[in-house]
C-alpha cells in the first residue's frame, strides 16, 4: 500500500489479488448478492485509490475492512437493501465449518444456521463475520469498528449468544 500511496497504482492490482476474495466474502454475508457484492469490492478498490494519501501505515487489512464497511453502510443507505438470503448464499462463506457430504442432517443444520444468521441485526452479523469467518483478531474489529478491544469481545459474545438463541428457537420448531 505504501507503494501505491507514492504513485505505483500497478501494485493496486496486486493488492485487489491479494485481498478481493476476502471482501467478497465479507460482502456476500453482509448482502446475500454475490452481483452487489462484486460490485461492493469494487468500490472498496476504488476508494482505496481515491483515498490511498489517507493511508497512515500499519495494518493495510484493517484500514482496507474499515473502507469496506463504509461501503455497505453507503450502499445499504442508499438503496434500502433488503437483508434476505439463500441457503446458497451461505453455503460458501461457512462450508468450511461443515462437511459437504450430501448429509440431510448437516443440510437442515446449515438451513437453520443460514435462517438464524439472517434473523440477527446487521450489527451482529457483521461482528459474527469478521471475527469468525474473515478471523480476525478482536483489535483489528476494534480498529475497523473504532471501540476498543473489551467493547469486540462483549458484541461478539452477544451477537453468537443471540446467534444460539436462534438457532435453538428455530430447531426446536423443526421438532
Amino acid at each position: 500500500m505504501e507503494r501505491v500511496k507514492t504513485g505505483h497504482l500497478d501494485d493496486l492490482s496486486l493488492l485487489y489479488d491479494r485481498y478481493q476474495s476476502q471482501l467478497m466474502g465479507f460482502f456476500v454475508g453482509m448482502t446475500q448478492d454475490r452481483e452487489q457484492s462484486a460490485d461492493l469490492v469494487q468500490n472498496v478498490f476504488y476508494r482505496i485509490l481515491k483515498y490511498r494519501a489517507q493511508f497512515k501505515g500499519g495494518q493495510f487489512k484493517t484500514w482496507m475492512f474499515h473502507i469496506a464497511r463504509n461501503v455497505h453502510r453507503d450502499s445499504y443507505k442508499r438503496k434500502k437493501i433488503t437483508m434476505t438470503g439463500s441457503l446458497e448464499d451461505y453455503k460458501e462463506i461457512i462450508a468450511d465449518h461443515f462437511e459437504s457430504d450430501g448429509n440431510l442432517y448437516r443440510n437442515e443444520q446449515l438451513s437453520l444456521l443460514n435462517k438464524a444468521m439472517n434473523a440477527l441485526t446487521e450489527d451482529k452479523r457483521e461482528i459474527l463475520l469478521l471475527s469468525k469467518y474473515q478471523e480476525k483478531n478482536y483489535k483489528e474489529i476494534g480498529d475497523i469498528l473504532g471501540c476498543n478491544e473489551g467493547a469486540v469481545k462483549v458484541r461478539v459474545f452477544r451477537a453468537l449468544n443471540d446467534l444460539r438463541s436462534l438457532y435453538m428457537q428455530y430447531q426446536n420448531e423443526t421438532v
